[in-house]
């Protein structure tokens, strides 16, 4: 059992909201998962490139990379450090390097993309919320996820969300029975998942996707097909927010839209407190139905 939020802002004067808004509801969803929590934000572009890094030790690993990424990169690396996590900002071209410097010093890349910076730890959401001072953050869209673990261990490598392409992350709850031959698959088209847990390959296959071309609402159709277990699926990308529940749809799920936004919660007191929820159209998703909006 886990906890599943999203928001998909419409307006353009409720990005400020957004971090405040998605905390709130993501407390909301403590008793679904107590484990773990965490948060994709879609926020401010800015300069250059984003990666979100996370150490376990970040006094010390953190310290002084951006001058000696700059150093080795021969390209302007900045750095913002936030608790356990550090988003870096650096050209896309250098992307590469950067990564295989990063990689070789064994530090986690939890996510890159232009607007997307992800953060999520071990412990209960509000803790974790606190930690990173989520609620002040703003952005255009964001999903966030509260874990129980049934199928892996409890880490900071197995909470969601999990970011498998730039701007592209994924959340979930259910369980994948096949995720192990999919495993497989995904690894010869060069999407190799990189821990057990099941919502990886889930995030991999959304990737592999979105590469080969389809669009957000064709990559969610395909887990219909290709995906065998029970799961609801929300997938944040650059421009974009989507919806997939399984044909049995037997977790829990409701969404509400205004004017001014898009909402998703595991349980509608999720969504209790977002402005113009009670003029909002509020339903439960249908099973095996693709349901996205992109700007």
């Amino acid at each position: 059992m886990c906890g599943i939020v999203g928001l998909f802002l419409k307006k353009e004067d409720l990005r400020p909201q957004l971090g405040e808004l998605l905390t709130e509801m993501l407390i909301t969803m403590t008793d679904r998962g107590p484990d773990s929590a965490g948060i994709a934000i879609y926020g401010d572009e800015g300069d250059g490139f984003k990666m979100t890094l996370q150490s376990d030790t970040p006094e010390t690993t953190f310290a002084g990379l951006d001058v000696e990424m700059t150093d080795a990169l021969g390209a302007p690396v900045t750095m913002k450090i936030v608790d356990t996590h550090a988003v870096l900002r650096l050209p896309k071209d250098v992307e590469v390097a950067a990564r295989q410097f990063i990689e070789a010093k064994n530090i986690r890349i939890m996510g890159a993309g232009d607007s997307m910076e992800i953060f999520k730890e071990i412990g209960l959401p509000k803790d974790v919320a606190a930690r990173f001072n989520l609620s002040a953050m703003s952005g255009s869209h964001g999903i966030g996820h509260t874990r129980m673990a049934t199928e892996s261990a409890v880490t900071t490598l197995g909470a969601h969300p999990f970011s498998t392409g730039a701007d592209q992350c994924l959340v979930h709850n259910g369980s994948l029975s096949n995720h192990n031959a999919m495993r497989r698959i995904l690894t010869q088209k060069g999407f190799a998942p990189k821990t057990q847990n099941d919502t990886e390959v889930a995030a991999c296959y959304i990737s592999s996707r979105l590469a080969e071309g389809a669009n957000l609402g064709e990559a969610l159709e395909g887990t219909l097909s290709d995906l065998d277990g029970f799961f609801t699926f929300v997938v944040g990308t650059k421009n974009g927010f989507g919806v997939v529940r399984d044909p049995i749809a037997c977790k829990p799920a409701v969404m509400a839209e205004t004017d001014d936004y898009v909402a998703f919660g595991s349980e509608y007191r999720a969504l209790a407190n977002l402005p113009g929820i009670e003029t909002a159209r509020v339903w439960e998703p249908e099973p095996a139905t693709v349901y996205f909006w992109e700007r």
